[in-house]
């Protein structure tokens, strides 16, 4: 009963958008209104904590939206100073052909960027300059987030790693493993599983992109470029395996990237299995209006600017991010811990919020780069008045769909705090269906991470959540720990694909605002084909009694 209350609000959000293809600056308000009636009159909770978790939720959303306006910025920034147009006509120069374009930026961009900043930084980055590249936004957005999941486990310097340790500090100490082997040995595995995916995932984003969007709806588009998809995969995954193996989890994701770019761009730019026939959206008279943005994106005109200078902004947050987010170079620990905090949110004791300006991505280095941006390109102030105008009037919707999704959610983790003596939502949801599949927990496991992350926008966050339910489930049924932990760590990077905050935030940034149920049905095809297979490989492994790390019972 209390397990069907506390999915309730999860399962409204989803029918909502989904079914009824409610926006999630809609759905999420009334999803948020649910938690808060569960919370009062299930869990026992007071008035005044679920108004100061709801609170804590809109204040953290802030950093999610700030994060949004930085990029939405950036977007218009050098689509009004001309710099897009030249973007443009450079990939062109590389190939025409938009499924290899998306495989560049999406994929291998994308999974850079992931590597140095995470927390949905690379959908943000990456679905903009698809569209400047002439992308229909909904394709931008999709293709996006449908990449945004194999380098996850990595992003920002290794933290979904650290949070999952973090949670099983106590947990390993109780059976007496080596908390260092054991972060090693999950890099390891995580690293393979991810891989063993991640190789096809070019492959299968670009039968999806050409099923959705191509003028003949078909796969046989996306199966044409099957050559360099796979590539692709392998140019990226090999490094990232071998780097995860020899040096841990902070680097995997970040240079696997930077190597794999440089092989793909030099491959393609040589013609190396490059698909026979140039592949194109149909003409945009042809296009289904969901597809499009609500702004004037792509193409602008003639070119006014060098490649090297229209490419400069990317270039310094490519930059920027790599330098603050390495803790060795020693700014890391410098901007982090620039922040302003709001402490004992209407007097709960330990809720505390603290603003990291000097850290969120969306400050340094969106919006300190927008703004060298505006004197690099020569902006007019009546062109900078344009892009920073049509920022906020574009990032509306986002904020009313994020404080209320994080608000709910945020009501859901901390609902341990109640009268009722029940453990939070989100606690008694993944019990349930622990205790629920018994023997077939193994096919259940990656969903539990995929569930963390759908709410809360992180494999971070999942990790925390659910790695300490996910050991001691394993723990409990007799199954190899390290391996169920595994699944969570991989599901919950794979839930980065239909996750409400990072969707919210795509659409944002591309600017179709009102796509998102559209974005998390389509989405969830890759998202359960990813969760299933690793899922059947990790049964089968289970199956045959392997364990890489047998710890004391």
């Amino acid at each position: 009963m209390y397990a069907f209350l506390a999915f309730l609000p999860i399962l409204v959000a989803i029918v909502l958008m989904v079914s009824f293809n409610w926006p999630a600056k809609k759905a999420l308000p009334v999803s948020w209104l649910l938690t808060v009636i569960v919370g009062l009159f299930a869990w026992n909770m007071s008035f005044r904590h679920i108004a100061a978790f709801t609170v804590f939720g809109a204040l953290s959303a802030f950093d999610v939206l700030v994060i949004i306006f930085g990029a939405i910025l950036i977007l218009n920034t050098l689509t009004i100073s001309g710099a897009m147009t030249t973007i443009n006509n450079g990939f062109s120069d590389i190939t025409h052909d938009r499924r290899v374009q998306a495989i560049i930026i999406g994929w291998m961009f994308g999974a850079f960027i992931e590597g140095a900043a995470g927390f949905g930084t690379p959908a943000a980055l990456a679905g903009p300059l698809l569209v400047g590249l002439g992308f229909p936004p909904l394709a931008a957005a999709i293709v996006a987030l449908i990449f945004n999941s194999t380098p996850v486990s990595f992003g920002a310097v290794g933290t979904p790693i650290a949070g999952a340790m973090s949670t099983l500090a106590s947990d390993l100490q109780a059976v007496s493993a080596n908390p260092e082997i054991f972060r090693l040995t999950l890099t390891n595995w995580v690293a393979m599983f991810h891989g063993m995916v991640g190789i096809f995932l070019p492959l299968l984003a670009m039968c999806l992109l050409t099923w959705y969007f191509g003028e003949k709806r078909s796969f046989k588009g996306g199966l044409e470029v099957a050559p360099f998809a796979i590539f692709a995969g392998l140019a990226f995954v090999v490094p990232y395996v071998l780097i995860a193996r020899f040096f841990g989890p902070e680097l995997p994701s970040l240079a696997g990237a930077f190597i794999g770019l440089g092989i793909v761009v030099t491959a393609a730019k040589k013609g190396f299995l490059m698909p026979k026939t140039t592949w194109d959206f149909p003409d945009k008279s042809k296009w289904d209006a969901s597809w499009k943005s609500v702004s004037e994106t792509g193409d602008i005109g003639e070119a006014k600017m060098s490649l090297l200078k229209a490419w400069a902004p990317y270039i310094l947050i490519a930059a920027i991010l790599v330098v603050t987010r390495i803790p060795a170079l020693g700014l890391k620990g410098l901007l982090s811990a620039q922040k302003i905090f709001i402490p004992n949110i209407l007097g709960v004791e330990k809720l505390t919020y603290g603003f990291a300006w000097a850290y969120l991505p969306g400050t340094i280095p969106f919006i300190l780069i927008a703004l060298v941006t505006h004197v690099l390109h020569g902006m007019s102030l009546a062109q900078v008045k344009q892009a920073w105008g049509k920022t906020f009037k574009q990032i509306t919707g986002a904020a009313i769909a994020l404080v209320a999704g994080v608000a709910m959610v945020q009501i859901m983790l901390k609902s341990g705090a109640n009268g009722a003596g029940l453990d939070s939502m989100l606690a008694t949801l993944a019990k349930a269906i622990a205790s629920g599949t018994g023997t077939l927990y193994v096919w259940f496991a990656p969903f539990v991470g995929v569930l963390g992350a759908f709410m809360s926008g992180s494999n971070t966050v999942s990790n925390i959540l659910f790695s300490s339910l996910q050991f001691n489930t394993a723990h409990i049924l007799g199954m190899p720990e390290i391996l169920i932990v595994t699944l969570q760590v991989v599901g919950g990077a794979v839930g980065n694909m239909i996750c409400v905050n990072n969707v919210v935030a795509v659409c944002a940034t591309v600017g179709c605002p009102d796509a998102e149920g559209i974005i998390i049905r389509r989405n969830s095809i890759p998202c359960f084909i990813y969760a299933i297979i690793v899922a059947a490989v990790m049964a089968y492994l289970i199956s045959k009694g392997f364990n890489p790390l047998p710890l004391k019972l």
